[in-house]
Formats: structure tokens, C-alpha cells, sequence
């Protein structure tokens, strides 16, 4: 196993020992015991970028089902790299301000931490594998183990409400996506994503592509909350802070930003691609904007917050993608929604993870998330309201934060879309940029009101659990770093233009390979009097003017029906579905062994019929057959008589003598066709079979027969006499069409030779299916052990 593949699932191993360490280091906070692995990792995957950055890869593979195409192929590229610095780097943050925020007395550490260590590993499965079914695979594990954290406090209700939601919605998308990479392989043959880029060609003129495009950009828009599957993230923040922290500002809803960035090369060729992407993208940008404003908890305003950021960099690599359709670009003309898209990837983690950390802090040493009940805290809270302010600013767009050059880029973007001369955006194409823009407006006005309501105002210590102060040095350490990440990327940021950015542009546009100067990334502050200078100031200027009248139009949010809402929509159409599947179940779900019988006969009957004869398998050969004997019809004629007459007796003792006479008959077939051994078995079993069956049906009560006669049922008839026809199709057809040889000739000739035995049965079961038999004894034993266990539970009982 290389390293790279020990990285991937480092966690996964080490979640394993949580337990052992928990159990036996009590007097250690269990967060100790996984800090190293992520700082670790981090600095494993730095290594790197001298490789990416040169526009090369590292591939290493372990073979898994070669057969099927499905290897554990592990890739670094510059979009793996990037997404697995923000993962291991934002995660050993995460786990440090956990150790701070979580209390060893209050919370049960061992599960928080395995739950997260799940969750890490499986990001990293996602972001590098090469193979799209391993990719699935941890996709999924992704969607579990955060259900897991954001239920994490499962004692809460609104816990398991957000934890359900999420889950449902999410492998939705990852069912649907599934869907995609089995079509995408009918048309290119692997699960190979850099085979599959490489016949982008091939899937853009297949007609399955639009199928396949839709079914992937349904789990990508669900994992990274796109409208309208943006209302389980803000539910998902019933989770303890460390987790929003790493969930929903670096790693979970940035999986489906992956996904469009990684699937880019290949279904960017369609307009469909670029329309869905960009136009979803900037919706959801907008309502996410939109509906932020009106929250009062914290961590909702960052919850809408982060929807429209996510949207933000969705409608970027929507509007960037296009550029594959112009070929060698010089200068990075087109590229720069790209460009802005991974910017702002960075930039956002940074942010937006440590806006969460002083949220938590906040929770944690007031007692609340309410704008209604804090304010005035900056005297109490001094350093908590700096890093605040970095991070509002940042996501405001306000220099010289990380946050304003990106938005910039974001502006430039937006505006390069209306003069694009493919898929009509030269006409409706004018929408994005003022979309863009009044998003942005509200963006600033939410930022205002995070920081302002809350530490600036008047101080209500009555409304407050807990009388304000700083934070320990510990809990401050990860968002400060953060903070200082905005400030520096904004001041330096060709720090990560060459090393991060221009990498992962290669792996999203790599049909610009041609041209090296088309990643060349160079970001910088001042552009002179720019058509974005404007917008940003009118952003500024608006979002102020708004902020002080917020009082005077935010009665606009009441005008929306409540009856609209997509969350009342989600929460009567899961009412609906549960009901009805009740009412299916208790349909079927009758409480009778014979309603039962008659669904399995059913579909037996219908499905091995149809299969019959859809593949033509019914057949007739009774050239090698020998003839049947009067002595055989009469056997038989018994045989039927006997089993019918069952049906009409009218005593029990009566039904298990025509029963057993329906075996011995059978036991007289065996004698007849030169098979003692299997004559005396039949003999045993049907002789025990009737004596218990005598011994059991004495304790019965007597039957009470009233004078009516049963009723016939159609259905049931057919059902029979259909499972009899069928049963005896297949036997004549199995007979009829031989494609082989029997198998019984290999057991004639080597049963002596390789056995040592001389009668073929005793060494088939002994022997050639030793194993079968000795789990068919084990099976025995246990059911045997099981009838004493009960019988001596019932003596017991009864003496006591």
C-alpha cells in the first residue's frame, strides 16, 4: 500500500482506536489523540505542490475488481491537492477548537470523534479518487457520517430533524449521481475519470449525455445546497459549532463544487452544462442573500450565508466553462469566472470557517445565538469582535480582505458572461451581472448585521445566560489563524496564485493544456476605474443605506406565503409519503401466512413465466427420455389423488395419513429408480415426519367445523395451478436444454479416484460439499440449541 493510500484512509484507521484511547486515557481530553493525524497530513500533502505546480500528477493504484473496471486509484492533481490542504488544514484547526469547546464531562467524546474521523477520511476518498465507483462510495460514506455529526446531540429534536433531512436529501442526489457514472461508463467502457475526460468527444455525442449530466449535477446541487436543495443546510446547523465549522465552510457542501469542477472537461461542451451550473449557481446566490438577512440566530445568517456562497462559486464555474468552447485563450480572458470560482473556494474556508469558530465562541460564553438578546459585547469581547470583523468584511467584499479580490474577479466573471456569442448568452447573459449584483448588496447588508447587532448596540446582560467575556486562548487559536489567512491572502495574494490556483485550473480546463500562459494567475488590488470598481461602491453605498433603514422594508419578507415555503413543501411531502406507505404496508401487511404466499407465488408465477418466454427458453426434448411404466402412472395417480383428498378431509388424523401416504409413494420412485439409500432416507424422514406431526396435532383443540361449505376462490386456484405449470415448464426446459455436460459425470469419474469412496451420494455430501454440509449441521445444531433453550425457559418458568 503507498502512502498516498494510507493518507486517504488514515482516519479510517485511526477511528478504530478512538475507543481504546478514550477508554484508557480518561484523564485526556480525546481530541489530543487526533490533533496530529490531520497537522500531519496537512504537511504530508504540502509536499505536493511542487508537482502540481509543474502540471504534473501522481497516480498510484490498488488493484480491486479489475474485472469490473473498479481499482482504488488514487490521484494528486491541482484540484485533489487544493481540496485536501483545505480538508486536512480547516480540519486540525476544527479539531483544536473542539478540544476547547466540547467538555470531557458533558459530551461523549469517543463518538464525536470517530464520527468526524469518518467523515474526514471519506472527503479524502472523494476528492482523489480516480475510480468513479470508489468515489461513490466514500460520496456516500460523506452523506453518513455527516448525518452522524449533525445528529450528534440525537437528544434534541431539531437534532434528528436536521440529521434526517440531510440525509435524505443528500443521498437523493448521490442515488441519482450513481445513476450518471453507470451511464457515463455504458458510453466510455471505464470508471476512470481521467480516461473519461480524455473521451469527453465520445460521452458529448452519445444520447444518453443529457440523462447522464442531469443525474450528476443532481448530486452535486444537493451535496453543495443549489436551490431548491439548499433547506438541509440550514437545518444541519443543529450541530455542535466545530462541526458547521468544517462541514459547511471546507468539506461537505464544497464536495459538489468538486464534483462540477472534476466533471467540467467533460460535459462543459453542452450548453445545457453551462446553463444549469451558472443559472442554479447565481439563483441560489441570490436567495441565499436574500433570505439571510431576515435570520436572527447567528448561525443561520451563516447558514444562508454559506448557500449563497456556494451558489456564488457554482455560477462561476457555470460562466468559466464556456470558455472551453473558444479554444487556446490568451490572457486568461474567459477563464476568469475559473479563476475566481477556486479563488474563492480558498477564500471562503478562510472566512466563513472562522465566522463560525466566533459564532461558537459567542454560544459558548453568552449562552445564545440571538441578535435579539446580545449586543454592546466588543467592550466585553475585544479580540472575538476583530476577528469578526475580518471575517464579515472579507465576506462583504471590502478590502483589503481576501474576500473584495475575489468579489471583484466574481464582478468581472459575471460581466464577461453578457458578451459571450454562445448559447444565447449575448442576450439573456445581461441577467447575471445585475443578479450578481443585488446578491452582493445583500451579502454586504447581512455582514453588517452580524457584527454590528452583535457586538456593537446596547448591552443586555438580563436577556444573557452567562455574563460575557473573552474566550480561552485555546478556542481563539483556530479562528485567529484563519483570520490572519484572510488578511494575508488579501494583501499577498499571488502567495497562492502559482501554487494553488493555476493548478487547479489545469486539472478543471485541462483542453487549454496547449497554452501555458492561459494559467498564468496574477491577482492584485488595484485595476484601475473598472466597471467593478463602480459596482463594488454602489454595493458599499446601497448596503449602508439599507442597514439604516432595515427597520422601514424588511417587512417585504412577511409578503411571501408561508404556504410556498420549500421547507413546508419537504415537510408535507415526507407526511404524505410516510402516510401513504403506511397505508400500502397495511395493505399488503395482512397478518396471513396464505395472503403472503399468494404475493410470492404470484411473482414467481410471473416473473420466471415472462422470462420463459421472453428469452425463448421453453423447449421439448423427450428424445432421451425412457418410457414411463403403468406401475409409474399409477404412482403418480395415487400421489395426486392423495395430496388433493388433503384438502377436503375434514380430520386431522385424517390429512397426515393421506400426507404421509404422498411420501412413501415418493419413497416407492426411489426404490424403482435404483436409489436405496436415498429410498431409506425418505422412509426415515416421512416416518418421523408423521409420528411428530401425530404427537403435535394431539395437544391440539378439536377442530370446530361450522356447517358451511369453504368458499372457492378463483385466484387461488390460478395462483396453483399457474406455480404447477411453471415448476413443471422449468423442469422440462432444464431438461430439454442442456448447454453443458452434467456435472453428475465429473462425480462418477472421480469419486473413487479423488475420494477414495464408493457410493457417489455419502461423498458428494462428505466430500465434494464438505463445507455445505458442516454449515448445514451448524445450522441444525443452533436450531436445535435454540427448541432447548425455549423448552427449558418454559419448565423454568412454569416451577417457578
Amino acid at each position: 500500500m503507498s502512502l498516498l493510500h494510507l493518507a486517504v484512509i488514515s482516519p479510517l484507521l485511526l477511528a478504530l482506536l478512538i475507543p481504546f484511547l478514550h477508554k484508557h486515557f480518561r484523564k485526556i481530553h480525546t481530541g489530543w489523540f487526533l490533533l496530529p493525524l490531520p497537522a500531519v497530513l496537512f504537511g504530508y500533502f504540502l509536499q505536493f505542490i511542487s508537482v502540481t505546480r509543474q502540471g504534473d500528477t501522481v497516480m498510484e493504484t490498488i488493484p480491486w475488481i479489475s474485472s469490473l473496471g473498479i481499482d482504488f486509484t488514487v490521484k494528486v492533481d491541482g484540484l485533489g491537492l487544493l481540496f485536501a490542504l483545505l480538508i486536512t488544514g480547516i480540519g486540525a484547526l476544527v479539531v483544536l477548537y473542539s478540544i476547547y469547546y466540547l467538555s470531557p464531562e458533558k459530551e461523549k467524546l469517543n463518538t464525536f470523534y470517530i464520527y468526524l474521523l469518518l467523515f474526514m477520511g471519506a472527503m479524502l476518498g472523494v476528492v482523489l479518487s480516480d475510480n468513479l465507483i470508489v468515489l461513490y462510495a466514500f460520496w456516500e460514506l460523506t452523506s453518513f457520517s455527516s448525518f452522524l455529526l449533525i445528529g450528534y446531540w440525537n437528544h434534541r429534536e431539531r437534532s434528528r430533524y436536521g440529521a434526517q433531512k440531510s440525509m435524505l436529501i443528500t443521498v437523493f442526489g448521490g442515488l441519482s449521481m450513481f445513476g450518471g457514472i453507470l451511464l457515463l461508463n455504458s458510453i466510455t467502457g471505464t470508471f476512470s475519470i481521467t480516461e473519461t475526460i480524455a473521451m469527453s468527444n465520445e460521452v458529448v455525442n452519445h444520447p444518453l449525455f443529457t440523462a447522464t449530466l442531469i443525474l450528476f449535477l443532481l448530486g452535486a446541487f444537493t451535496k453543495s445546497a443549489q436551490f431548491p436543495f439548499h433547506i438541509w443546510l440550514p437545518d444541519a446547523m443543529e450541530a455542535p459549532t466545530p462541526v458547521s465549522a468544517y462541514l459547511h465552510s471546507a468539506t461537505m457542501v464544497k464536495a459538489g463544487i468538486y464534483m462540477v469542477a472534476r466533471m467540467t472537461p467533460v460535459f462543459a461542451h453542452s450548453g445545457t452544462w453551462v446553463w444549469l451550473v451558472a443559472g442554479i449557481g447565481i439563483i441560489t446566490l441570490f436567495w441565499g442573500s436574500f433570505s439571510a438577512v431576515k435570520q436572527v440566530d447567528l448561525k443561520a445568517i451563516l447558514a444562508f450565508s454559506t448557500v449563497s456562497q456556494l451558489g456564488m462559486i457554482m455560477s462561476l464555474l457555470g460562466a468559466g466553462a464556456a470558455a472551453l468552447h473558444y479554444g487556446t485563450i490568451q490572457d486568461g480572458y474567459y477563464i476568469v469566472a475559473v479563476t475566481a470560482a477556486v479563488f474563492h473556494l480558498i477564500n471562503h474556508a478562510t472566512f466563513k470557517g472562522s465566522l463560525f469558530m466566533v459564532t461558537g465562541i459567542i454560544d459558548h460564553e453568552t449562552g445564545t445565538r440571538d441578535i435579539r438578546k446580545l449586543g454592546g459585547l466588543m467592550n466585553f469581547m475585544p479580540i472575538t469582535f476583530t476577528l469578526a470583523i475580518i471575517g464579515t468584511f472579507s465576506m462583504a467584499g471590502i478590502p483589503p480582505f481576501n474576500g473584495f479580490l475575489s468579489k471583484e474577479m466574481f464582478f468581472t466573471g459575471m460581466l464577461r458572461i453578457a458578451e459571450m456569442d454562445i448559447f444565447s448568452f449575448d442576450t439573456w447573459g445581461i441577467l447575471f451581472p445585475i443578479i450578481a449584483w443585488t446578491a452582493s448588496v445583500f451579502t454586504f447588508l447581512y455582514s453588517m448585521i452580524y457584527v454590528f447587532k452583535t457586538f456593537t448596540g446596547k448591552y443586555q446582560p438580563e436577556k444573557l445566560d452567562k455574563k460575557p467575556h473573552e474566550a480561552p486562548v485555546g478556542m481563539l487559536i483556530p479562528p485567529v489563524i484563519l483570520a490572519s489567512l484572510a488578511v494575508i491572502i488579501g494583501i499577498y495574494p499571488d502567495v497562492i496564485s502559482g501554487r494553488l490556483i493555476s493548478p487547479a485550473l489545469r486539472s478543471i480546463l485541462p483542453a487549454l493544456l496547449d497554452d501555458s500562459k492561459a494559467y498564468e494567475v496574477h491577482i492584485y488590488h488595484w485595476h484601475g476605474f473598472t466597471p467593478e470598481l463602480f459596482m463594488t461602491i454602489g454595493v458599499i453605498a446601497v448596503g449602508i443605506l439599507l442597514y439604516k433603514t432595515l427597520t422601514k422594508w424588511t417587512g417585504v419578507y412577511r409578503a411571501f406565503p408561508e404556504k410556498l415555503a420549500l421547507n413546508r413543501f419537504y415537510d408535507s411531502g415526507l407526511e404524505k409519503l410516510e402516510l401513504g406507505s403506511l397505508n400500502i404496508t397495511r395493505g399488503y401487511m395482512t397478518g396471513f401466512i396464505r395472503t403472503y404466499l399468494v404475493y410470492i407465488f404470484t411473482f414467481f408465477v410471473l416473473a420466471l413465466g415472462v422470462t420463459l418466454f421472453y428469452r425463448n427458453a421453453f423447449a421439448l426434448d423427450f428424445s432421451d427420455v425412457a418410457p414411463i411404466r403403468f406401475f409409474e402412472v399409477v404412482l403418480v395417480a395415487i400421489m395426486a389423488i392423495s395430496a388433493i383428498t388433503i384438502l377436503f378431509a375434514k380430520s386431522r388424523l385424517t390429512s397426515i395419513i393421506l400426507l404421509g401416504s404422498v411420501g412413501y409413494t415418493v419413497a416407492l420412485f426411489f426404490v424403482i429408480f435404483r436409489a436405496p439409500d436415498l429410498a431409506l432416507t425418505q422412509l426415515v424422514i416421512e416416518t418421523v415426519s408423521v409420528a411428530l406431526f401425530l404427537l403435535a396435532f394431539y395437544h391440539l383443540p378439536q377442530i370446530n367445523r361450522k356447517e358451511e361449505h369453504m368458499r372457492f376462490k378463483l385466484g387461488n386456484l390460478l395462483v396453483s395451478i399457474g406455480v404447477g405449470v411453471i415448476v413443471t415448464m422449468i423442469a422440462l426446459s432444464a431438461h430439454s436444454n442442456k448447454s453443458f455436460k452434467s456435472i453428475s459425470e465429473y462425480y462418477v469419474e472421480n469419486t473413487y479416484k479423488k475420494a477414495g469412496g464408493e457410493n457417489m451420494v455419502n461423498v458428494i455430501l462428505v466430500d465434494f460439499r464438505g463445507f455445505d454440509t458442516m454449515f448445514e449441521i451448524a445450522v441444525l445444531g443452533i436450531a436445535a440449541l435454540g427448541i432447548f433453550a425455549m423448552i427449558r425457559l418454559r419448565l423454568t418458568r412454569g416451577k417457578e
